[in-house]
């Protein structure tokens, strides 16, 4: 009977865990919530939830080792190994940072980069299957630019200013009081059309005017982060995105912004060192259709334009190719670790594991 082995991508809203062999056979999936230090109080237990969804059924004799990418790797050690001790697993995982199971899992190639926007943002430079190189992922509070949190914190300041009257007018009062206070808006505001374009003003602000509309959002927002931290901002992100897909050009500006940063986070870890390889996109601002995604897209092309020497891993040269699955990569490091070096096997599997056989 084959050994196993886990692979867990644990970001700021979900941990995902994927069980697989030698042969990059993945027999079991599971997941869970968020298991990043900021987001939630203590990773452990959601990382060791994700676990037992997956092992549900396997007998963990079987698990030969394991790999998890997770944000904070020193602070994140701690937590990982309870976790699979409690899962009643032998040994320890190998904890690698979150960025690192991003790129594993798009591509076999040793050498890249990639860039994440989802809770937090990140860039980094990848060499022979390690980080050699960051860029940002500073965390809420001194950088994650262009990050979900960095998105609603700026959507939100520009709410809030539109109301007291520094700032223009803008769509994302109306859309933002209506995901954080819907009780205080008079009316549902529409989530497309002319009318989501429309700012209130004293007379549609909620009972009271502008001014207890400011007061009623400033007080939810700081409820809300004391109980479920400065991941939270993140959820309006959305709000913030489909604002300015719809022309608002408050919003708009704001997307452009983040856009520009991570664009920049991304040029300060690519092709640093010559050798280039796959600009791995990840994160769910940059894997789904947003339109700070179809903005990094464009900047990409423009500063990378093909032939520049990112090979996308699709046959060609490209300026970008979007992750793929974040816990099969880090299985990938797994069974790469437990294989003797040069090992065609562990070929072999990385590119099964990371959608590249054939």
């Amino acid at each position: 009977m084959r050994a196993l082995f886990v692979g867990i991508d644990g970001g700021g809203t979900s941990t995902r865990c994927v069980v697989a062999d030698e042969t990059g056979e993945i027999v079991a999936r599971g997941r869970a919530g968020g298991a990043n230090a900021v987001s939630v109080p203590d990773p452990s237990v959601n990382l060791l939830a994700a676990l037992r969804a997956a092992l549900d059924g396997v007998d963990p004799a079987r698990v030969a080792g394991g790999v998890f990418g997770l944000a904070g790797v020193a602070s994140a050690t701690e937590p990982a190994g309870r976790a699979w001790r409690a899962a009643g697993l032998m040994g320890r995982p190998v904890v690698v940072p979150d960025m690192l199971v991003a790129f594993t899992g798009t591509t076999a190639a040793p050498d890249g980069a990639v860039l994440v926007a989802g809770t937090g943002a990140v860039g980094a430079r990848i060499r022979d299957r390690r980080v050699v190189r960051r860029a940002d992922g500073l965390g809420w509070l001194l950088g994650d630019e262009g990050s979900g949190v960095w998105l609603g914190r700026q959507g939100l300041t520009a709410a809030l200013t539109a109301l007291d009257g520094r700032s223009d007018p803008t769509a994302l009062v109306a859309l933002i009081a209506a995901a954080v206070v819907p009780d205080a808006m008079p009316s549902p505001v529409p989530s497309s059309g002319p009318d989501a374009m429309s700012t209130p003003g004293p007379d549609s602000a909620g009972a009271g005017g502008p001014e207890n509309l400011a007061a009623a959002l400033t007080a939810a927002v700081y409820r809300r982060v004391a109980a479920d931290g400065p991941a939270w901002l993140g959820t309006l992100a959305p709000v913030v995105d489909a604002a300015a897909r719809a022309g608002d050009p408050v919003a708009a500006a704001i997307v452009g912004d983040a856009a520009g940063r991570l664009s920049r986070t991304a040029g300060a870890v690519t092709g640093a060192d010559g050798r280039g390889g796959p600009l791995v996109l990840a994160g769910s601002l940059l894997t789904e259709p947003t339109e700070l995604a179809r903005l990094v897209q464009a900047h990409l092309v423009r500063s990378r334009p093909v032939g520049a020497g990112l090979s996308g891993g699709r046959g060609d040269d490209t300026a970008w190719v979007s992750a793929r699955d974040g816990a099969a990569g880090a299985v990938a490091l797994a069974v790469r670790a437990a294989l003797p070096p040069g090992d065609p096997r562990a070929e072999r599997a990385h590119r099964r594991l990371a959608g590249e056989a054939g």
